[in-house]
């Protein structure tokens, strides 16, 4: 019985030494080494959706590497996720809840580009009977300057409540805020429009409306493009190429994601935190302008926008409303459905997933205004994750206190923001940000 006591007693150490000893880990400079959280998985393996649960037939899968992929999915600990802490924390607060939840994320990001000034010019100014457009650049980080255009209302007391208006992902990369503002520049513009927009341009519309407005190009969009390699030259006008030219020249942007994914990595960062920085400096330059209330200022975008306007709302403290259109799901469901078709770079953060969901974006955005809009018909995402991400995110703010500052919409649409989407969101916006400073803090 000695012996088996001095071999346990021994095993033990042994394993505490080689724990101490893994790849990369610093030796322990205390007698006792302080605890850490053990991210195990919730003691249950979370069953995959079936394929004829999700609502619509899958559009793809990992082939013969799905299934271990799902088996990874299953074990992750998804312990940050609203539903999963409740449970695991019996009488815990939303806030407490929220806290770490924001903490995962931005830590997940890996993006900080510390404090420095706008440098704001204004290059050009358009007027309307509607409002002014002015042709903005200003530096987001000490590496990015960034292109974009300012609206200013006509016709309302100013200062006015501001939104920040995200284009989508999805479309002809060569243009990026070009797409929601302005006139159409280029026939594949006026198709962009008809097809997702009834054929407006966003900002205009939002800003004939009240609303003072930025928008910008995202990194790898617009001006900000790639340009001189990969047959693309040194400098160009997209509006001003033929139409095949500019396929060719999409093609070749669309051509280098993967590589912008790898630099971006290799660089210490992530696509979406490098988006979030930009979309968190809109806010600065908003608050640089007199003409902007900053105690009324909102977000809103479709598809890969919409996903921007779901991390602005989960992170931004001055973001006081939102409208994310086309891009809302569980993370399990989209893995069944359609991972290829909808996941893109701007959606990879390593170490975030296996602790939240993508509804816990919005979740933790509460108390904010929030409405989630998901087209019934929207083939990217399968109704089971839509219906599901709203079930969740409502009970996130019925736990928070505020079960009216969250809306799920889901009209019988299809992956767009049409003008009877627009319209909702307008209302929503006029309810949440037309109001006193005091009602939306």
């Amino acid at each position: 019985m000695n012996t088996l006591r001095l071999c346990l007693v021994f095993l033990s150490a042994a394993c505490a030494f080689g724990a101490d000893r893994r790849v990369g880990a610093a030796p322990s400079t205390k007698a006792t080494p302080p605890q850490q959280s053990s991210l195990k998985s919730p003691g249950r393996l979370r069953e995959p959706p079936r394929p004829e649960e999700l609502g619509r037939a899958p559009l793809n899968n990992y082939g013969s590497l799905e299934e271990p992929m799902q088996t990874l999915r299953a074990h992750r600990p998804l312990d940050l996720s609203s539903e999963e802490w409740r449970r695991r924390h019996a009488g815990g607060s939303f806030e407490e809840w929220a806290r770490q939840a924001r903490a995962i994320l931005a830590t997940g990001l890996h993006y900080d580009a510390g404090k420095l000034a706008l440098n704001a010019v204004t290059s050009a100014r358009w007027e309307t009977d509607t409002f002014v457009r002015e042709t903005i650049e200003f530096d987001t980080s000490p590496w990015f300057r960034v292109p974009g255009y300012f609206y200013t209302p006509k016709n309302v007391p100013l200062p006015a409540p501001a939104l920040v208006v995200f284009h989508e992902w999805g479309g002809p990369m060569l243009f990026g805020a070009d797409r929601v503002s302005g006139e159409a520049r280029h026939p594949v513009l006026v198709e962009h429009r008809e097809r997702y927009t009834s054929g407006r341009a966003l900002a205009d519309w939002f800003a004939s409306n009240g609303y003072a407005v930025i928008v910008i190009d995202a990194y790898h969009f617009g001006r900000r493009a790639p340009r001189g390699m990969k047959g693309l030259p040194p400098t160009y006008d997209p509006a001003t190429l033929d139409h095949d030219t500019l396929k060719r020249y999409d093609a070749a942007a669309r051509d280098l994601l993967y590589l912008g994914v790898r630099e971006l990595n290799w660089a210490g960062t992530t696509w979406a935190g490098v988006n979030f920085g930009d979309d968190s400096r809109c806010v600065d330059y908003l608050l640089s302008r007199k003409e902007v209330d900053p105690e009324r200022i909102g977000c809103t975008g479709l598809s890969g926008g919409g996903w921007r306007t779901n991390i602005m709302a989960a992170l931004e403290p001055r973001i006081k409303a939102a409208v994310s259109v086309g891009w809302m799901t569980t993370g399990d469901s989209q893995q069944v459905y359609n991972l290829a078709g909808a996941i893109g770079t701007f959606c990879l953060l390593p170490g975030v997933w296996n602790r939240i969901d993508v509804p816990d974006l919005i979740a933790m955005a509460a108390p904010k205004a929030v409405m989630v809009v998901s087209g019934s018909e929207d083939t990217l995402f399968p109704p089971l994750g839509q219906r599901e991400a709203a079930r969740q995110i409502a009970g996130a703010y019925a736990w928070a206190g505020f079960p009216d500052r969250f809306r799920n919409y889901a009209p019988p649409k299809p992956h767009c923001y049409d003008a009877e989407i627009q319209a909702q969101a307008l209302a929503w916006f006029d309810a949440h940000l037309k109001r006193s400073a005091r009602s939306v803090r």
